[in-house]
């Protein structure tokens, strides 16, 4: 029984939240989750991959990775070993797709919040499927096999599989796909899709709400609604920013933001943001009253193709035609005509931030196609009036759920 606990602790529990230190000892019972620290680590190397893109950025880095997990347990050779140093798959293969399942089951147990996620393998009619790869699949996400019919009715499978993202997402993601994103030779649709609605623990009044000047990066102003509180909350001022943690009721996740001190230094504090900064940021948090000012704003970002940046990452075998051995997926490797390749990974993100709370959704289509520190002041204001960074984050484990960039809270994309 001591095995079995220690293993459990090494898995899932541990690090992460307010709790965590930035020099955790070995000891298995306080060591950091491994399973959430390669997610936030995958979120910060995507993000630093996206960042150059200009105006407003948000995108569901779980969603991308459980996504490709799925197709990962189909991967061999070289192939494999890219997806997982680019995905930041740091446990074994016997506990990696188990951390998947056991990291959804805890999310939707979240209190007070409402998460969902679910994934779903969209196949070709008459084209077999490994049983092993399905088996797993069905074993660790839930994500049965759909036939669809990629050769003659291209558009009624696109139709189907984004009816099912908008299912899932309550509507928010649509078109997912876009024309054109699926061809004849398309043999598998690898998707995923996230949800969350939470409302804060502490609300902000409408009432103070203030249309107010939000400095852009490059220069001028737009107006944008900025919420306001006083309350007491996670904060900390770091080396060029201040951060506040913004728990959702039930207090098992929450918001964290982080404003640059200076109005440009929004591309500074990317350039040098990363898992093990973020996972700091939280430890050194202590909460204090604090005059808190934060724009009211929504993002409908995407739909992405996100090849590149994950090529960037060193995934770049899968996209490679005659290269890729996803072989696990259905038996066949490069030179056969029918061995596979992804030939797109697209993603689409939303996300409504608000006086009573947070709204976001985002989804994730791999399409496999065959080959062919200062001491702060008694009350600190953190006022959010230039572009800064947000997660939506597990607090238990750390693991980021959503993550972006507010550039301008005037646009909506």
């Amino acid at each position: 029984m001591a095995d079995f606990g220690s293993r459990l602790r090494r898995l899932f529990g541990g690090g992460g939240g307010a709790s965590a230190s930035s020099e955790e000892a070995s000891d298995p019972a306080t060591a950091p989750d491994p399973f959430a620290e390669g997610n936030d680590d995958f979120a910060l190397a995507l993000h630093g991959s996206l960042r150059q893109r200009p105006g407003n950025l948000f995108f569901s880095p779980f969603s991308v990775r459980a996504a490709l997990a799925m197709a990962y347990a189909g991967a061999r050779g070289e192939t494999a070993r890219e997806m997982r140093e680019a995905l930041r798959l740091r446990l074994p293969d016997e506990d990696l797709h188990p951390a998947f399942a056991q990291a959804v089951q805890r999310l939707r147990a979240a209190r007070e919040v409402e998460i969902a996620i679910a994934d779903s393998l969209w196949s070709q009619e008459g084209s077999p499927l490994e049983t092993a790869f399905l088996e797993r699949i069905g074993r660790h996400y839930g994500g049965g096999a759909n036939p669809v019919d990629f050769r003659r009715r291209i558009e009624d499978a696109r139709t189907t599989i984004n009816r099912w993202v908008e299912a899932e997402t309550r509507q928010r993601i649509r078109d997912l796909i876009p024309p054109g994103g699926l061809d004849s030779e398309t043999r598998l649709v690898v998707a995923n899709a996230v949800f969350f609605k939470g409302l804060w623990e502490r609300q902000f009044p409408r009432k103070a709400t203030r249309e107010e000047a939000f400095r852009l990066e490059g220069g001028g102003t737009v107006r944008a609604p900025l919420m306001r509180q006083r309350a007491p909350v996670g904060y900390v001022q770091a080396d060029g920013y201040q951060a506040v943690d913004l728990p959702y009721r039930g207090g098992e996740l929450s918001m964290l933001v982080l404003l640059p001190d200076r109005v440009d230094g929004i591309r500074d504090l990317e350039g040098t943001i990363s898992g093990r900064l973020v996972r700091n940021c939280a430890a050194k948090m202590s909460d204090r009253e604090v005059d808190l000012l934060l724009p009211r704003f929504k993002v409908t970002w995407g739909t992405v193709d996100l090849r590149g940046s994950l090529a960037a990452l060193g995934m770049a075998l899968a996209f490679n035609r005659s290269k890729a051995d996803l072989s696990g997926i259905n038996g066949l490797k490069p030179p056969h005509e029918d061995a596979l390749f992804f030939a797109a990974v697209f993603h689409k993100a939303f996300v409504d931030v608000n006086e009573e709370g947070t709204e976001a959704a985002a989804a994730t289509a791999a399409v496999v196609t065959r080959g062919m520190a200062a001491p702060a002041p008694p009350v600190p204001v953190f006022r959010a009036d230039h572009p800064f960074l947000f997660a939506i984050r597990d607090r238990r484990s750390g693991a980021i759920l959503f993550l972006g960039r507010m550039a301008d809270p005037s646009r909506e994309n």
